[in-house]
């Protein structure tokens, strides 16, 4: 089978398409024909060792959507030809990819792979965060970091079909905003200052809740506009840098810290996602649920899809198609 293969961890250069021996599976493991995958930004970290575990030669990717090939036990729910989505045991830049049972998710035939393919990670993530870790209410003002992004995207949008009061969106130029608007953001800021702004917007206030995928200096801003009694949920560090928080910040305003790892979630609460899985699919049901595409790229243009993920100038998930 063709794969994406990296030998050393480094730049894009070193994601190499190749040939590769197809997988075999065992015991409650089920074989997949991957028909999309997508780009996250953990692939990227991934790729430049800074969160990467395993040997080399190593297959980077989260998530495929795809066709079941071979099923090991022959009393699993599901069979050859089933459309899926899934979180593969070993990389998902292959043609063929391996997942256990638990971490694979029957597609209803009503939904499209197309758009489903583009959001295994960042529905699953975005749900569990709004639904969950900090349950959004009427009454609430949330501000989502990163929001013309894959996660950023859905987040907007479980906000406004939770009935946010007002959603705050920020993105690394106003040039990205248009996307933010146009899936249910009230106001869209850049990073420069944007706790001052939020103030303004909520009367002085802060808001509710903020969901922060940045970390660094933006998780310590971000403080200074959460609300008494807010909540600030972490769940990621693409600014590369951990924040500070001060114990001060917390306990004399009620406010609180949260946070959560979609891949620690797979490894240690897999049954999480069974749980949540059908709601998202009823959700990408409604054509008023968008899935915004960045751009489609073939497997061989895996490196043009990192330097794209980089570059920071996309819009929406990066998308591959095998």
């Amino acid at each position: 089978m063709k794969a994406i293969v990296i030998n050393e961890f480094g730049t894009s250069d070193v994601l190499t398409y190749t040939e590769y021996p197809k997988p075999t599976i065992s015991t409650g493991e089920i074989l997949l024909r991957t028909i999309y995958t997508s780009v996250n930004y953990a692939d990227i970290k991934n790729r430049t060792g800074n969160k990467a575990k395993g040997n080399f030669p190593m297959i980077l990717g989260l998530d495929v959507a795809g066709i079941v090939e071979e099923v090991f036990n022959e009393n699993s729910n599901f069979q050859k030809g089933d459309q899926v989505i899934a979180f593969p045991t070993n990389g998902a830049y292959a043609e063929y990819v391996v997942a256990k049972e638990q971490l694979v998710f029957k597609v209803p035939y009503d939904v499209p792979l197309e758009k489903v393919a583009a959001v295994p990670t960042v529905s699953f993530l975005s749900y569990i965060l709004t639904h969950q870790i900090a349950p959004i209410s009427q009454n609430d003002s949330v501000l989502i970091h990163a929001a013309s992004g894959g996660v950023g995207t859905m987040l907007i949008q479980m906000a406004k079909k939770l009935g946010a009061k007002q959603i705050i969106g920020t993105v690394s130029t106003l040039e990205k905003a248009s996307i933010a608007y146009q899936l249910g953001a009230d106001h869209v800021l850049t990073y420069d200052q944007f706790s001052e702004h939020v103030r303004g917007f909520t009367g002085g206030l802060g808001v509710n809740i903020i969901f922060d995928s940045i970390a660094g200096a933006i998780t310590e801003e971000s403080l200074t506009c959460l609300a008494p009694y807010g909540t600030l949920v972490q769940f990621g560090n693409s600014g590369g840098k951990a924040g500070t928080i001060k114990t001060s910040d917390l306990h004399s305003s009620c406010r609180n810290v949260k946070g959560f790892s979609l891949g620690t979630t797979r490894d240690l609460r897999p049954e999480m996602l069974q749980q949540v899985a059908q709601h998202i699919f009823s959700l990408l049901k409604e054509d008023s649920f968008q899935v915004p595409i960045a751009k489609i790229f073939s497997l061989e243009d895996m490196q043009k899809a990192h330097e794209l993920m980089e570059s920071r100038q996309h819009q929406g998930k990066i998308v591959i198609k095998i």
